[in-house]
């Protein structure tokens, strides 16, 4: 998505009485304030502590933080020490140094179509070529890959993965498709990355386990894995903090602290020890709080869409996650019909040409119900519904 089209975006968002399915935002009443109000608090009024908070860091990140964080990811699979981890201003930080690290003008990326739009405008910086990952089909050889970025100038460098809840679809990648994107990595020598932004949000079903838990499976050690596994508090304690993680063997991460110090040194300390302390305090009723409020919501906008939608118009049925991906039929263009669903049933999204690196798919569309209460996603989607049939 253009900077120019965000921007047109936004504005359609700031006129009144629009039910917005565009924000793929947590639901900020489901925020900890308390909870992070006097843990500042409490910070700042250590005498040890506070003025630690307020100083120059490490850029491996806080120490106990990491510790917290290793703990995490064992009940993820994943066997690792605080060398393995380091603090990011977010997950959207560790995409952009992941990017600046593996990437060169015209090598390149191996993503998903659709595919989170936060991680082509962190590559894009760094003039990739995008070739089409598709991990439920096993059946694309290695050689057409290497073949296809050679011709582009430059040689594949990563596979990049949301495998629970994607971004923009809200489907989770079974688990022959993940074994499919482990093979695929291994016979291309490359890195995967696995962003997990969604995982923790899982409304129903059993969990299945990480790419970087079945490749330690494979080579044994984390510092063996090919794996870069992105981690973030942002969906399940707060964004506003801004810190997020990746996991890896100790030689990528310390190729990414160089690039952490020449970037922004650490992220702010304070904002470090505040979460370290969240997150041991309040992160699993963070996720069952969040897990309650949007499966809720979930269910009411599948509902609607089974009700009010028009035939030839499809969705995913996501168990987990923030987001519904709603595909038109061919001659409908939701970036067209925008405009009128903002000014005639005042409803927002995202048009799905955005979530693709050639643009491509223009007959789709980006549902979050994360922000709108279980009321106003039926209307929304019933007033969307009616724009329908007169395109058709």
């Amino acid at each position: 998505m253009k900077a120019s089209e965000i921007r047109e975006l936004l504005k359609l968002l700031e006129q009144p009485g629009v039910i917005s399915f565009a924000g793929g935002i947590p639901h900020p009443t489901l925020f900890p304030m308390g909870e992070v109000q006097s843990t500042y608090a409490e910070v700042l009024a250590d005498k040890t502590l506070g003025p630690q908070a307020l100083q120059y860091s490490v850029s491996e990140g806080y120490l106990p933080l990491r510790q917290w964080i290793v703990s995490h990811m064992a009940g993820r699979g994943v066997e690792c020490s605080s060398g393995n981890i380091v603090i990011t201003s977010g997950s959207q930080q560790g995409l952009e140094f992941l990017g600046r690290l593996l990437l060169s003008p015209n090598d390149t990326a191996l993503v998903e179509a659709p595919t989170y739009l936060g991680a082509l405008q962190a590559f894009a910086a760094f003039e990739p070529q995008y070739d089409e990952l598709r991990p439920e089909d096993g059946n694309r050889t290695p050689e057409s890959y290497l073949s296809a970025a050679a011709a582009a100038g430059g040689s594949a460098k990563f596979a990049y993965v949301v495998p629970d809840f994607a971004n923009p679809t809200g489907l989770t990648l079974s688990l022959a498709a993940r074994q499919n994107v482990l093979k695929l990595a291994r016979d291309l020598d490359v890195p995967v990355i696995e962003d997990t932004a969604y995982a923790a949000l899982r409304f129903e079903g059993q969990a299945l386990p990480s790419l970087q838990a079945m490749d330690m499976e494979q080579t044994g050690s984390i510092d063996a894995s090919r794996v870069i596994y992105c981690g973030t508090f942002s969906k399940t304690i707060t964004p506003g903090l801004r810190i997020g993680w990746l996991c890896a063997s100790q030689d990528i991460i310390r190729r990414i602290v160089l690039v952490k110090q020449a970037t922004d040194l650490n992220s702010p300390l304070l904002n470090q020890m505040v979460m370290c302390r969240l997150a041991e305090q309040v992160y699993e009723r963070q996720v069952m709080s969040a897990i309650e409020r949007y499966r809720g919501r979930r269910d009411a906008m599948l509902q609607a869409l089974e009700t009010y939608m028009p035939k030839g118009v499809t969705w995913t049925k996501p168990a987990g996650g923030l987001f519904v991906w709603v595909i038109l039929p061919y001659d409908i263009d939701p970036a067209e019909l925008l405009k009128r669903a903002v000014s005639e049933a005042h409803v927002a999204y995202v048009p799905g040409a955005a979530f693709f690196a050639a643009g491509q798919n223009r007959n789709c569309m980006r549902l979050s119900y994360s922000l709108p209460n279980e009321d106003d996603i039926v209307r929304g989607v019933r007033q969307l519904a009616e724009l329908l049939p007169a395109l058709n």
